[in-house]
């Protein structure tokens, strides 16, 4: 069974009688040009926007479940780390607002903190940080609550590509150690073709294809060739 599920969900504006299947432990690219509805379709699953329909997690019914309670992370382009914060306190806000005892934070922290290799930035602030160290500070942040899912909408594409590289291969080792369920909005055809299982299209709020990479890239159904033709000419 998927551990994802989402069934006939429409949006206002938007998304139009999505249907679409996410196996447990997959990484699933989201392709599709500007206002296609990649956004929204993470935010669905987050449950951060309204909408019709059903979204299941492990076969339970979420409609009725607030953000709070979904147990996602989400990473974004733009990186949101407070500023009066340093490194290591932005890390454990979360740990801290749920109430984890003080005795656990600091271990599940410097473990997180080892793991993205930001150690020795634990005491820096956003100010003084790269862009790929926030990045890097932020998809720590995303997932110090152990969630069992992980969104990322085009986290890499203000980076330049030596530091997106380096970031992907960390996300891939993430992806297998944690045993996530990932959904990766991108632009760039070769971050889908590198780092997805499947990769879903969507055009104008509806998928139009979905499948293995090679599947989409090499045998585009007639929806989406325009779309295509520009990743297979690079």
């Amino acid at each position: 069974m998927s551990f994802i599920s989402l069934q006939n969900v429409t949006t206002p504006y938007c998304l139009k009688n999505v249907n679409l299947d996410i196996e447990a432990g997959e990484l699933m690219a989201v392709l599709g040009f500007t206002g296609a509805g990649k956004s929204t379709l993470l935010n669905v699953i987050a449950g951060l926007t309204k909408y019709k329909g059903d979204v299941y997690f492990n076969q339970k019914n979420m409609n009725a479940t607030p953000t709070e309670r979904r147990n996602v992370g989400y990473l974004l382009q733009d990186i949101y780390l407070f500023p009066h914060l340093n490194t290591f306190d932005n890390v454990a806000f979360g740990l801290r607002a749920g109430a984890c005892p003080a005795d656990k934070i600091t271990g599940k922290v410097e473990e997180i903190l080892d793991l993205l290799h930001i150690t020795h930035l634990k005491k820096r602030y956003s100010r003084d940080l790269s862009g790929g160290e926030k990045q890097r500070v932020g998809l720590a942040r995303s997932i110090i609550m152990e969630p069992k899912i992980l969104l990322l909408d085009e986290p890499l594409s203000s980076l330049d590509p030596s530091t997106a590289k380096n970031i992907r291969k960390e996300l891939m080792v993430l992806h297998n150690r944690l045993n996530l369920t990932m959904l990766y909005v991108t632009h760039d055809f070769s971050e889908a073709r590198e780092l997805a299982d499947r990769i879903v299209v969507l055009v104008e709020g509806q998928i139009k294809q979905l499948g293995p990479a090679q599947d989409i890239f090499y045998q585009p159904v007639e929806e989406i060739r325009e779309f295509i033709s520009a990743a297979n000419s690079n």
